[in-house]
């Protein structure tokens, strides 16, 4: 395995059996110097086991069948990700292989979990090396692990792994200020373990020379001009907000702000039993996502998601209740007008004429040309996608473009199964595509062919972002433009993150610097306060979680309030799936026709129906069909909980003030089906 100067000198403290950071640029070679690493500790150290931690899906076969390939000549090498059956036996894999790559969700899953034939412990490993180590702060997967590495070294305890991050940045942490950003440096290096942060400082001409920077250039587009789409909106916002008689609620229509305050008042509403308040709220909060796309995208794109929302709404929903009738007639009433408007090219969002620009002169001047265009949601990036299908001035250009999105589900738009996210991504490589609207997902890491043009499409995110996509545009004499209105706040903060990445550069290279004595010492204090704050943090947690008893516990239907459940009804699956075992729960909800599409396959359960309110068409979860018996599994954001305190709404079951059990099949059968002799 051939490496550069460069890469030579950033792994050798690693090849001593030191813990070290690799921060290099994007295109450099870190997993090379990484597997590099792997293949010395395998050959050197006898018990040897590696373990490769990524932070998405497409990293985990992307490493196998790149820079890793080269060690499976010599030792077992395997991947693992959530849609392998493999994770389920992951005790198994580990026994039989030298170097496992897989997400750092599955080794968290299998270092908490209970069965023989999953369970490892830390201590199984003598190497991981954390691909974007940057993410380990917080309460990330990287640094829960991470956490119990610490408590561990902390106890004593001797044969841990040695630790080797990756990155491109590791960021300021939202720091400002020099001495911020060094605590910031200083606390991911606690976290990590890491006795030395390696960069090619002494070989930066010789870096510059191998990993080429792109051209940075801003194109600003102006206001419109004119918006009777979006004027029209806000008319018909004013008309719900005068409905509703809410004295202080903003009126900043088409912000974060305004956005933010709508929510807060759902939240109210629905704590409240105000379905009134609840119901202007959450169509208030639609007609202000449709200001935010009008902003970003096309007229068309705002209105079909308005669209779309209402003819859900009647298809799904039960509508007795006189505020939701009021609200669909007005949409109703107002249809035709916003699709005149919208259809009116007059009035076009100027953002696109600029991306036009910026497309056209990089695809005509140099046919072979291929792109990135960052966007903030799935939505936008579907948009855009449709944007070019109807513009046929790109696409006599030869341009041919895909989405690519998280995997993840999303209330906003359909999410990408794993297995269309790698079909997109081998398209990209092989010229079927040249050009991807993409998210944040392939910012990071991912092995994506040397792009001539980046386009930041109205992004507002933070340092390392800009860095991260900056780093996609590795052809020689590529450009990275960053797209935005005049004078807008997407402009200040790439400003502003351009002085944040000098920051964290300074803040590296003053860690770097430190005396041993001194650097050592303040990584040994930042390691005891993590360890010391994770007490306390699990064990007020506990205490919340056992705040009050299970039967105390009420659960009422999010949109027509009625009561439907109780707290001790509940049991969880795989400690992540809450079902409710109570069979009279079945006469408050009905199932749809089909069963629940998931790309993947779990391994004693398999997706059923979905479930709604028997009496309004609230969506509820869906079922699951467990060992062939079928359980309703529930979304807690769909019910207001009410406990002896006061009611309220939830995102998530790890925030609930009361303790569910397990779910105990034997025991559920002999209960439900009479069934003695289990």
């Amino acid at each position: 395995m051939e490496l550069r100067d460069y890469q030579w000198d950033v792994i050798q403290p690693a090849l001593e059996g030191k813990n070290i950071i690799i921060w290099l640029p994007t295109g450099a070679g870190k997993t090379r110097a990484a597997a590099y690493i792997c293949q010395k500790h395998l050959e050197r150290q006898k018990k040897s086991k590696v373990a490769v931690l990524v932070n998405t899906v497409p990293l985990v076969d992307q490493h196998l069948k790149n820079e890793f390939c080269a060690l499976k000549n010599r030792f077992h090498v395997t991947s693992i990700s959530g849609d392998s059956d493999q994770k389920f036996f992951f005790a198994d894999v580990v026994k039989s292989n030298d170097l496992i790559i897989c997400t750092a969700q599955i080794l968290q899953n299998a270092l908490g979990s209970q069965e023989e034939e999953m369970h490892v412990e830390l201590t199984d490993f003598s190497l991981l090396v954390i691909d974007e180590c940057h993410h380990t702060h917080k309460e990330t997967t990287y640094n829960k692990i991470m956490e119990d590495y610490l408590g561990r070294k902390l106890k004593g305890q001797w044969k841990l792994p040695q630790i080797v991050g990756l990155t491109a940045s590791l960021g300021t942490g939202g720091a400002n200020s020099l001495q911020g950003a060094q605590e910031h440096i200083l606390q991911i290096c606690a976290n990590l373990d890491t006795a030395k942060i390696m960069s090619a400082n002494r070989d930066k001409f010789y870096v510059d020379r191998h990993v080429p920077q792109p051209k940075k250039q801003y194109d600003l587009s102006e206001q419109r001009p004119l918006d009777p789409f979006g004027e029209k909106l806000k008319d018909i916002m004013t008309q719900i907000y005068i409905y509703l008689n809410v004295c202080d609620l903003t009126t900043d229509f088409g912000t974060q702000i305004f956005e933010q305050r709508i929510v807060e008042l759902e939240k109210e509403g629905a704590k409240e039993f105000c379905r009134k308040t609840r119901l202007c709220a959450l169509h208030l909060r639609k007609y202000n996502d449709a200001l935010l796309i009008n902003d970003t995208v096309r007229m068309i794109d705002a209105f079909n998601t308005l669209d779309e929302f209402y003819q859900q709404e009647t298809e799904t929903k039960v509508l007795q209740d006189p505020d939701e009738s009021y609200l669909i007639q007005t949409f109703d009433s107002n249809r035709q007008h916003l699709l005149a408007l919208a259809e009116d090219e007059r009035y076009e969002n100027p953002r696109l004429h600029k991306l036009h620009e910026v497309l056209q002169n990089q695809f005509q001047e140099l046919r072979s040309s291929r792109g990135i265009v960052f966007t903030r949601t799935r939505q936008s990036a579907h948009s855009l996608l449709r944007w070019v299908e109807d513009n046929q001035a790109l696409l006599q250009l030869g341009i041919k473009a895909d989405v690519l999105t998280g995997a993840g589900c999303s209330s906003q738009t359909k999410h990408m199964t794993q297995h269309e996210q790698q079909n997109v991504i081998k398209c990209f490589r092989r010229g079927a595509l040249n050009l991807l609207f993409s998210t944040s997902v392939a910012e990071e890491g991912l092995d994506i062919p040397e792009c001539n043009i980046v386009v930041r499409y109205g992004l507002m995110t933070n340092e390392i972002a800009m860095v991260q996509a900056r780093g996609r545009a590795r052809a020689p004499n590529s450009i990275c433009s960053v797209l935005a209105k005049t004078h807008s706040k997407e402009v200040s903060r790439e400003k502003r993150n351009e002085l944040l990445e000098g920051l964290m550069e300074k803040a590296i290279e003053w860690v770097q610097q430190m005396p041993e004595p001194e650097y050592q010492q303040k990584i040994a204090e930042l390691q005891h306060e993590a360890v010391a704050s994770r007490k306390q943090r699990d064990a007020r947690r506990e205490q919340e979680r056992r705040l009050h008893h299970p039967s105390d516990m009420r659960f009422y239907c999010l949109n027509c309030n009625r009561e439907v459940c109780h707290g001790s009804d509940l049991r969880t699956v795989e400690k992540t799936h809450h079902i409710n075992v109570n069979q009279n729960f079945r006469l408050h909800y009905k199932t749809s026709l089909a069963c629940v599409a998931v790309d993947r396959e779990f391994k004693d359960w398999r997706p059923g129906r979905s479930i709604s309110c028997q009496k309004c068409g609230q969506a509820w979860g869906m079922e699951m069909i467990y060992r062939e018996v079928t359980l309703p599994t529930l979304g807690i954001k769909n019910f207001v909980v009410e406990d002896p305190k006061g009611r309220k709404t939830y995102k998530k079951w790890s925030k609930i003030p009361f303790d569910i059990k397990d779910f105990n099949y034997v025991e559920y059968c002999k209960s439900t089906f009479l069934l003695d002799d289990l």
